[in-house]
């Protein structure tokens, strides 16, 4: 299954709005979208979150519920077995 690295830069460095929406509406992701994991950094400005689904467009969908409150940058990765199973 496909994994992103997702970057969310809040706005204005503002997590409160995220986590406000969080609260009341949960994580909005689509089916088919898991949350891996994810870590904040401690001035609560960035989060960087592990993602996985075998449809891009899922995550898409979720990235347009949060994107007035937050700027993304999405990284497609593979964990570092696989990485060292394709070097060698």
């Amino acid at each position: 299954m496909p994994l992103y690295m997702v970057i969310e830069r809040f706005r204005n460095a503002d997590a409160a709005p995220v986590y406000a929406r969080f609260r009341a509406r949960g994580r909005l992701a689509p089916e088919g979208l898991t949350s891996i994991a994810s870590w904040v950094d401690e001035g609560l400005s960035t989060c960087w979150q592990v993602m996985e689904t075998a449809d891009r467009a899922l995550l898409d969908e979720w990235i347009a519920n949060w994107s007035d409150f937050v700027d993304f940058e999405v990284v497609p990765v593979v964990t570092s077995k696989e990485a060292a199973e394709r070097v060698g």
